[in-house]
């Protein structure tokens, strides 16, 4: 066991090894945090723990952003190798989806804090995150088609990050519309299913693909265990935000020459999700099948174990609405155990990563590491 800091670069190479999948760590987080406030069973403390772990998700996300800002400015010449690089791109979609949280989180614990004026400051970042999210899904895919180097043999489901971005973004803004003016609530709503269909669409037809790559190629190894489980992300996001966007149309549309549309995606919306929410059970079986294979194996940590918790936490989120919109205890229940699942996962990974950052050894972008290097993984730095 390495002492305490000992792989540690000096603290240039700190801000300029600093990668976009630390943003999977706020997402990770924040989606606790939602858990554990929808929790449909109160508990002593249950508030303050949701809050703390959303206020722990901001700071990471501000110290995150301030470091990544730092790279782009500072090491300039970092930049193109992380955007030509085939794993390592596709986590900038781990900002706005990390962001799109955050806005939920502020709509839930900032308003009885700061009162009524979150509001505005969570609608002012909504059409921040909007477009950004925007931002990562055309240009990412567009440095895939012209600048990086790929095979079906070597894809798997990080590819769904970057496309899934606003995705995330059209669940929060039925989150936020509810909360609006109906003014500003209809131009959000609009362009939240403008952004729920073009990213499902896109996420369809990459699951298509990774389904196909695992029967012809069989499962990717050890570095990419936790892609197994973002495919879940995708449907699970695609049904919380059908069902919140549906839920809010009728009032935000009320009066309007769309009002017989919003009621529709109402009705819809619910039936929708459902669907969606059926597809993302048979996923969530099997990629705790794959895990469990994973698992006979040597699994050296990365950051990729993130991957494991967001799109279990947003299937859970998308769970208890479903409980609260059918009335059915049935998905109460399945959405306590997935909860408790979540949690367990969160504390494991979370212990992982303070032990990697303990000793240094998530400090290395593997884009700016040479092909032989034993660094060179695809994640920021693996230990044992």
């Amino acid at each position: 066991m390495p002492r305490p800091f000992t792989r540690l670069p000096e603290p240039r190479a700190f801000i300029r090894h600093f990668t976009p999948s630390w943003f999977s760590v706020p997402m990770g987080t924040g989606v606790l945090a939602l858990v554990v406030a929808h929790l449909p069973y109160a508990f002593p403390g249950q508030w303050r723990l949701g809050e703390g772990l959303w206020l722990l998700a901001v700071a990471l996300f501000g110290l995150f952003g301030l470091m990544f800002l730092a790279r782009l400015l500072g090491f300039r010449d970092s930049i193109e190798p992380m955007l030509r690089h085939p794993v390592q791109s596709m986590f900038l979609g781990a900002i706005p989806m990390s962001l799109a949280i955050l806005i939920n989180g502020l709509l839930l614990f900032g308003a009885p804090r700061w009162g009524s004026a979150v509001y505005g400051l969570a609608h002012g970042l909504w059409w921040l995150d909007a477009g950004l999210a925007l931002l990562v899904a055309m240009g990412v895919p567009y440095l895939m088609f012209t600048r990086q180097s790929h095979a079906l043999e070597k894809l798997t489901a990080v590819w769904l990050l970057p496309i899934v971005a606003p995705e995330v973004a059209a669940g929060s803004a039925g989150s936020l519309a509810i909360h609006l003016p109906a003014e500003a609530a209809q131009p959000v709503l609009v362009v939240g299913f403008l952004l729920w269909g073009m990213s499902l669409s896109l996420a369809f037809s990459l699951i298509t693909l990774v389904l196909l790559r695992l029967a012809l190629h069989k499962l990717p190894d050890t570095d990419f265990a936790a892609t197994s489980w973002l495919p879940l992300g995708p449907l699970a996001t695609g049904c919380l935000g059908l069902l919140s966007m549906g839920r809010d149309a009728p009032a935000a549309f009320a009066g309007s020459s769309l009002q017989g549309a919003a009621e529709l995606a109402r009705d819809v919306g619910l039936i929708g999700g459902l669907a969606l929410w059926g597809a993302g059970l048979w996923w969530l079986v099997i990629a705790t099948l794959f895990t469990r294979h994973y698992l006979r194996g040597n699994m050296a940590f990365n950051l990729g174990w993130w991957g494991f918790i967001f799109p279990l936490g947003v299937f859970t989120l998308a769970t208890f609405e479903l409980a609260q919109l059918t009335g059915l205890g049935l998905f109460t229940v399945i959405g306590l155990g997935l909860a408790a699942q979540l949690l367990v996962v969160w504390l494991l990974v979370a212990r992982r990563t303070l032990l990697g950052v303990w000793h240094g050894e998530l400090f290395r972008a593997p884009c700016l590491l040479g092909p032989d290097s034993p660094a060179s993984g695809v994640f920021s730095g693996k230990t044992a």
